[in-house]
């Protein structure tokens, strides 16, 4: 059966907001019966994009990523509901809080490990957001999100789970804390931005008592007796080494380049890091 999933490209993310401010748009002050009860003017942000700043000046990037209610297929929110009917799984993937038989559950809020079970105090509920569910039941194919976002950076996908993983494989699509093991309909392209670290640094040397940087240089990045990767500078001196884990531990890096003698730096990685110059 085809289920929907929704694919947020990171690289494509501006943190314009306006998914945010969209699903406010749909939500703020409307009842949707059997779907979602109002949220709240103030409080929830049931697309809360997440910022990370990696590195530092002049080599630094940052990575904006929109999360929400993942709609996982094995949810422990699920679980926690027990049979009441508080929480319920639709054949095609989406999660649904009713927002009648989940009154009183503020319990439910915890049981979301990403935390995007928002409590709404006033109507005593808990609430997520809900795929704009109410919208596709009625022929839609797209989230307000992804019809208010102007690069492109969301899209609404709706096929069966093998094809899914097909596409997953082929495109690299990744999930938030694959370790929780929750089955996420939410994928992300070029997650590494966010959740990888890089080491980079710029290459220059004295020639005839002028420093200028060194085009062309061979960088080798080892790890222990393991090469990991191998990169050459650009016209500006410069080389980096990006997608590698986070508190890694050391790495060694050799410099060479023709007419100088070839240099070796260890470092070792916890955050993305600028060396800054290396002087050959």
């Amino acid at each position: 059966m085809s289920k929907w999933n929704l694919i947020i490209d990171v690289a494509e993310c501006t943190n314009c907001n306006n998914c945010t401010l969209a699903t406010m748009d749909e939500y703020v002050g409307n009842d949707w019966p059997g779907y979602s009860a109002p949220m709240p003017k103030h409080g929830h942000r049931w697309i809360d994009i997440k910022q990370k700043e990696r590195g530092e000046a002049p080599f630094m990037d940052i990575a904006y990523v929109p999360t929400m209610c993942n709609h996982c297929d094995s949810g422990p929110c699920i679980e926690a509901a027990g049979d009441d009917g508080s929480i319920s799984k639709r054949a095609d993937g989406i999660v649904i809080i009713d927002p009648e038989k989940a009154k009183g559950r503020k319990d439910l809020v915890d049981a979301c490990p990403y935390g995007h079970i928002w409590w709404n105090e006033e109507l005593n509920l808990p609430q997520i957001w809900t795929f704009d569910a109410h919208l596709l039941d009625n022929g839609w194919q797209q989230t307000r999100g992804e019809q208010s976002c102007p690069t492109g950076a969301m899209k609404t996908v709706k096929q069966d789970d093998v094809a899914m993983q097909k596409m997953a494989r082929e495109e690299g699509l990744e999930v938030i804390q694959p370790e929780l093991d929750t089955r996420p309909r939410v994928w992300y392209r070029n997650l590494w931005r966010y959740s990888k670290a890089f080491i980079g640094a710029s290459v220059s040397a004295e020639i005839d008592g002028v420093v200028d940087c060194i085009e062309g240089a061979s960088v080798v990045l080892s790890k222990g007796a393991n090469k990991v990767a191998e990169t050459t500078t650009d016209i500006y001196g410069d080389f980096k080494f990006d997608k590698l884990e986070e508190d890694s531990g050391n790495y060694n890096l050799k410099i060479s380049a023709v007419g100088h003698e070839t240099k070796t730096v260890t470092v070792e990685l916890g955050d993305s890091i600028y060396l800054g110059e290396i002087r050959l």
